[in-house]
């Protein structure tokens, strides 16, 4: 369902005098808010074609009437989100979760949404009914060499899909590890991985990257084979240019140091991308910037510090890309939360006086480090983000639009209220 620019404008008018007097104040209060707003019109963040969908935990999956059946549905909702946040312009695809059957028709699909293919990803942590070999032992490292073979023919055809469509990229987050100890070799599970990602990356285009996402622990306890950013670097670097680490926020454990890990990286040139979530625990994959805003803020202040060391662009340096899933809230609604959190954040970050802060950190200076750092925080930006969407055609309260018209109603009317999303 979408929207017709009627709709948002009458919208944006009924809030507009409101949004004027708020946006007024905020430019009196920073610098260079204009460019700050250009910036922010320039930002996109992927969605994923699982998040269009009602979440879920191993004890349950709550769904949403209205969701979305296939992967032209799919497209329909981030084109409704990118209609009303003007953020959300590309969509990431999970191989065999949603595969193209008419190439053709999704590009026309994509260009008349004016959206956008982002990385492709693959998913060798399930096993899929057609598949001869199991992947209950591991994939690409599997002791087995057929199965890590099956494997590696699985990310060639990811890769195959996605140069259909006009993607750059593909991302491998991989299951693989133990349960208990003594059941596999490390060294031999490392080395396997390795070989398996060599064959994957010599299928690559010559203007495409693999990213490689790890993660602390689940679905396995004891090992994870790609458990954190030093292993992931590891294979990176072993495997040449094109490759580089993926962060997903949810994949440390509990008060690890994100922001100097993406620090480190980013001064290695092995930072690839993001995917964005927010955790209490673990992979909790909760709303974006819903338990820790500041250390989003904290993360973006190292990203742009780092992105403009390497001279980066902002919007297209890195792959930026929501990875949240939860069963409580309209999935709909919570992308646009989630969003909405990281383009404030990003915004935060780039309030902060870096000469300033520098000028502190070389004479030890804690207590003005935190100061510079709290007052960029504390910054109300949100009337900076508003009008980043409304000069891009968006509206100015999404939320508010959303249930005012009652986009999740119409959507249960065409789609029914029994609908369940692909690959959920």
């Amino acid at each position: 369902m979408l929207l017709s620019k009627h709709t948002i404008d009458q919208h944006n008018t009924d809030l507009i005098a409101m949004h004027q007097k708020q946006l007024a104040y905020c430019k009196s209060t920073v610098e260079n808010p204009d460019k700050i707003i250009n910036l922010l019109s320039q930002f996109q963040i992927g969605i994923p074609s699982w998040a269009l969908g009602a979440g879920g935990t191993r004890f349950g999956r709550f769904s949403f009437g209205g969701e979305p059946r296939n992967i032209e549905e799919k497209m329909e909702d981030i084109a409704l989100l990118h209609q009303l946040n003007q953020s959300s312009g590309t969509i990431s695809l999970h191989i065999p979760w949603d595969i193209p059957n008419d190439f053709p028709k999704l590009i026309s699909l994509a260009a008349e949404y004016g959206l956008a293919f982002d990385a492709v990803n693959s998913n060798t942590f399930q096993n899929q009914p057609s598949q001869a070999l199991s992947y209950k032992f591991g994939s690409l490292q599997h002791v087995n060499k057929a199965v890590r073979q099956q494997a590696i023919q699985h990310n060639i055809e990811v890769i195959k899909i996605g140069e259909s469509l006009g993607s750059k990229a593909l991302t491998v987050w991989l299951a693989d590890g133990s349960c208990f100890p003594g059941q596999l070799n490390f060294r031999k599970a490392f080395q396997n991985t390795l070989e398996s990602l060599t064959e994957i990356y010599a299928a690559l285009p010559d203007d495409w990257k693999i990213f490689i996402e790890y993660k602390a622990f689940e679905p396995n306890f004891y090992s994870m084979t790609v458990g954190d950013w030093g292993q992931s670097l590891l294979y990176a670097n072993k495997l040449g240019p094109k490759a580089s680490t993926l962060v997903d926020l949810g994949h440390h454990l509990p008060n690890a140091n994100i922001e100097q890990i993406v620090s480190i990286l980013l001064n290695e040139g092995k930072l690839g991308g993001f995917h964005f979530n927010d955790s209490k625990y673990g992979d909790d994959d909760l709303t974006v910037g819903s338990i820790n805003p500041y250390q989003l803020f904290l993360i973006f202040n190292e990203l742009i510090d780092g992105m403009n060391e390497k001279g980066l662009d902002h919007a297209k340096g890195l792959a930026w890309m929501i990875d949240a899933s939860h069963n409580i809230k309209d999935p709909l609604e919570d992308l646009l939360q989630s969003v909405e959190a990281i383009k404030i954040a990003y915004s935060q970050a780039l309030l902060v006086d870096t000469v300033a802060l520098k000028d502190a950190q070389e004479n030890n200076d804690t207590v003005r480090a935190q100061e510079i750092l709290q007052h960029a925080y504390r910054t109300d930006t949100r009337p900076l983000v508003a009008e980043s969407r409304i000069q891009s055609g968006g509206a100015l309260d999404p939320i508010k639009l959303f249930r005012q018209v009652g986009i999740r109603a119409a959507l249960v009317d065409v789609r029914g209220s029994d609908s369940t999303a692909t690959g959920l």
